[in-house]
């Protein structure tokens, strides 16, 4: 894909009893294209519909897309406002403003982008020891950790991910220690399946389409999805620099209700094989087609992303509280933080409403709560699960 995509836009409409000089101010606003950065992963899916639907230039916004190489290039972008907003890992835009990866950075969450879509993912050798007999696989995974002359190495996408926190919570419910019984390595999602197949990994936990890439190119197999960790999880956002948002809160509304809009037809399986060759497109993000029809609404994947349903779409704070509870958890974030603070600095799901009931989209009776309405707790989680003020 280019590494920027554009729209036309149309001329804002400036409002009843707006001055000329306010007028002009916003049009020269709105001549200024958005950058948002984003990673070669399928639940990247409604910013590309969006940019191929021509919802941006509905909207009256110009967007670059831009195509970033790994998740420390998106958070760093944004921190030092080279990016207005991006395709986001929840647990790194609250890790960054807690002060987690350097100085403190001020972003904002006014939306989630998608639920499910992860796979853990084990060579052959190791899936094949999981599946050998019927004993719980907790016990089988501790097990075959044990049995290892040298700690396995998995890798995940970022320190401070959702594939990260789930894959700890996973080993540790089998009775592993994540810090003590394996290596845990970060790689880019799109580099995972050749550090397997190359033996330099012994797993790995990524989005789509990768952990369907793996055992399509016989590299390793789905140990398990990580919906069946914990269903309808959270995983991508739409993040954005705090000061841009500030600075810009018109094009902030049509940005995200653009992106709602493209949400709901991603949702759409007969859509499916549409957006599948829209992600395939060497233009745009050069994905493998089957592999990321799999991983849609739909489709025959393992692990399948949802987009809208189930208030995919609402950025729920009990979700920041239960990334920030496994952080502390871990011993990554200090005692003295306060986490329900930071979980309402950055989850800003007051934009997101007022974007939405701005042009009657929903209901505000039919909008979720600030701890949101689809939140299913995990399990032998109450201690990292702090209640919302």
């Amino acid at each position: 894909m280019a590494a920027q995509a554009r729209h036309e836009q149309r001329a804002p409409h400036c409002g009843r009893g707006t001055g000329p000089g306010r007028c002009r101010e916003r049009e020269r606003a709105m001549s200024k294209p958005i950058l948002v950065g984003l990673l070669r992963l399928v639940d990247s899916a409604p910013l590309i519909l969006a940019e191929a639907d021509g919802l941006f230039a509905q909207q009256g916004i110009d967007v670059e897309i831009h195509i970033e190489p790994s998740w420390s290039n998106i958070a760093d972008k944004l921190a030092y406002n080279i990016l207005d907003a991006a395709v986001m890992l929840p647990p790194l835009a609250l890790a960054a403003c807690a002060g987690l990866r350097g100085p403190r950075t001020r972003l904002v969450v006014p939306m989630s982008l998608s639920q499910g879509g992860n796979a853990i993912v084990g060579n052959h050798a190791a899936a094949n020891s999981l599946k050998a007999d019927r004993s719980p696989p907790g016990i089988r995974l501790l097990e075959w950790l044990q049995a290892q002359q040298t700690r396995p190495r998995f890798a995940v996408v970022h320190a401070f991910s959702t594939h990260n926190l789930l894959l700890r919570y996973w080993l540790a419910s089998g009775g592993a220690d994540p810090d003590r019984d394996i290596e845990t390595v970060v790689i880019p999602p799109e580099e995972v399946v050749a550090a397997l197949a190359a033996g330099t990994i012994s797993g790995f936990c990524a989005g789509a389409p990768w952990g369907d890439v793996a055992e399509r190119e016989n590299a390793g197999q789905i140990l398990v999805g990580t919906s069946v960790i914990w269903p309808f999880h959270p995983e991508k956002c739409l993040c954005f620099s705090g000061a841009w948002s500030e600075a810009n809160p018109e094009l902030t509304h049509r940005l995200l209700r653009a992106v709602l809009q493209a949400q709901v037809r991603c949702d759409r399986s007969e859509e499916a094989a549409r957006i599948a060759a829209l992600l395939a497109d060497p233009k745009r993000l050069n994905l493998p087609e089957e592999a990321s029809r799999a991983a849609l609404p739909g489709g025959e994947g393992q692990e399948r992303i949802r987009f809208h349903t189930r208030d995919a779409w609402f950025p729920a704070r009990t979700h920041a509280l239960w990334f920030l509870g496994q952080m502390r958890r871990w011993g990554w974030l200090d005692e003295r933080i306060d986490m329900a603070a930071v979980a309402a600095q950055v989850y800003r799901p007051d934009l997101l409403t007022s974007a939405v009931q701005a042009e009657g989209l929903y209901p505000a009776a039919g909008l979720p709560s600030l701890e949101g309405s689809a939140m299913l707790p995990m399990p032998n989680d109450e201690a990292f699960a702090p209640k919302l003020r």
